[in-house]
């Protein structure tokens, strides 16, 4: 007899879903971004030219996984493996004229499948990029002129940090689901 599996609400899963995508993404600065930064009156949004140089073909490094920007189809694939479970997502990235890179995909956990839609917006100015969360977050430098490295643009590298996870953790759901 296999034990009891603990219910989750679609709810609650698609409100974790959320937070994975909302909070990992940012959450390498958090420190930074809880302190007040005032994005400079002449900032004007990048272009959607600059944020494709900045986020085609790169993995974002989280805490507790990554995100990957593939150039082909404009592809978006994740995984997180934190205390908060294992899930991974698939879909699609975009960038706009007005300053918004928007992440779309479906995330898939062991209690389900839940779409996600998190956008950020940047602002640059004296070649200082600032971002922040679309509906409430909170400005922070992105990346200095002169990258430091505490600046959260360090974590947007050209390794693939996602493929080969990705296929493992579909793999260990799959397993869990038909148990």
């Amino acid at each position: 007899m296999k034990p009891a599996r603990k219910q989750t609400s679609p709810a609650a899963a698609a409100s974790l879903a959320c937070a994975i995508v909302l909070g990992l993404a940012t959450a390498g600065n958090a420190a930074v971004a809880a302190t007040t930064t005032k994005v400079p009156e002449g900032a004007r949004p990048m272009s959607a030219a600059e944020l494709y140089m900045l986020y085609h073909d790169k993995s974002w490094r989280w805490p507790d996984g990554a995100g990957r920007m593939q150039n082909t189809d404009r592809r978006f694939s994740a995984w997180v493996d934190g205390s908060g479970g294992q899930s991974w997502a698939e879909g699609r990235w975009a960038v706009t004229d007005n300053g918004r890179l928007c992440l779309e995909a479906t995330w898939h956990a062991a209690n389900g499948q839940f779409p996600a839609k998190t956008c950020f917006i940047h602002r640059i100015f004296d070649g200082t990029i600032y971002q922040k969360r679309e509906a409430g977050g909170a400005w922070f430098v992105f990346r200095h002129p002169i990258t430091e490295k505490t600046d959260e643009a360090t974590n947007l590298i050209a390794d693939d940090l996602v493929s080969q996870r990705l296929e493992a953790l579909k793999t260990s759901l799959t397993v869990r689901k038909t148990e």
